[in-house]
């Protein structure tokens, strides 16, 4: 069997996430129909860097794929961009070695939120409105708080199928440019909802709902209940995945 790597990006504001869902149209299930008219396959399965919610996005994602023979790599690109819907697009296709795997190969994961300081139609649906100030000095020294190895519990979706909620969390970091606000953050895994949930939380810091002390406090209380509603889906994007790939040539 040969393994490849595809690296797409999408914009989920259709979309009911990338995994496939009951009588929900998702990224993954979209693209498997595609790929399987082109290999005139009845069902195939492709397996994915992970999961993003509904209404996310991603700018780079990855996701595999195995057959029985060698395929063109070109030439699949081409088919899939002309068969796919406009929101999603296919930016490489390269094959790896058969141990390499999109998620569990996967060092680092970047997310990028998006929020904006002034009404624009334009960003609606790609980045949260908030038309009250925000601290971003106080925000900064929250997300602070959150670097290191840590028990992410208080920003974790609960009843969720992981053995753990420990994340090593490597950077994080609010920017204002204009009237555009973007927060960073990069670690070596995410839990489900929890950008969204630290977004959320760390806004309510900003609107000086939250003090630094009691930020500090959700954290070690690996309680959700302790930490702020998690901010809309629509401004979160998976940014960047990192592997150290053994490609095949």
């Amino acid at each position: 069997m040969k393994r490849y790597f595809f690296k797409i990006s999408y914009d989920g504001t259709s979309y009911f996430g990338w995994q496939k869902q009951p009588k929900q149209v998702s990224i993954q299930e979209t693209i498997e129909k595609d790929l399987s008219k082109i290999h005139s396959l009845k069902e195939m399965s492709i397996v994915g860097c992970g999961r993003t919610d509904a209404g996310v996005h991603a700018k780079e994602y990855y996701f595999h794929w195995e057959c029985e023979k060698a395929i063109n790599e070109s030439d699949i690109k081409y088919k899939m961009n002309k068969m796919l819907p406009s929101g999603i697009c296919i930016q490489d296709v390269f094959e790896v070695s058969g141990e390499t795997h999109a998620r569990f190969s996967a060092k680092e994961r970047s997310y990028e939120y998006l929020i904006n300081t002034s009404k624009n139609p334009f960003a609606a649906n790609h980045s949260w409105y908030i038309h009250q100030k925000l601290d971003l000095d106080k925000m900064n020294d929250a997300a602070s708080l959150l670097i290191g190895t840590k028990d992410f519990t208080s920003f974790a979706k609960i009843h969720t199928d992981v053995n753990n909620h420990i994340c090593q969390l490597n950077y994080a970091k609010w920017v204002q440019k204009g009237n555009q606000i973007t927060f960073e953050i990069r670690a070596n895994r995410f839990l489900r909802n929890m950008v969204r949930a630290i977004v959320g939380t760390c806004v309510d810091v900003g609107l000086n709902k939250i003090q630094l002390e009691e930020f500090k406090r959700i954290i070690e209380a690996k309680n959700r209940q302790q930490a702020s509603g998690s901010a809309p889906a629509k401004g979160l994007y998976l940014n960047k995945v990192t592997y150290d790939l053994e490609l095949k040539n």
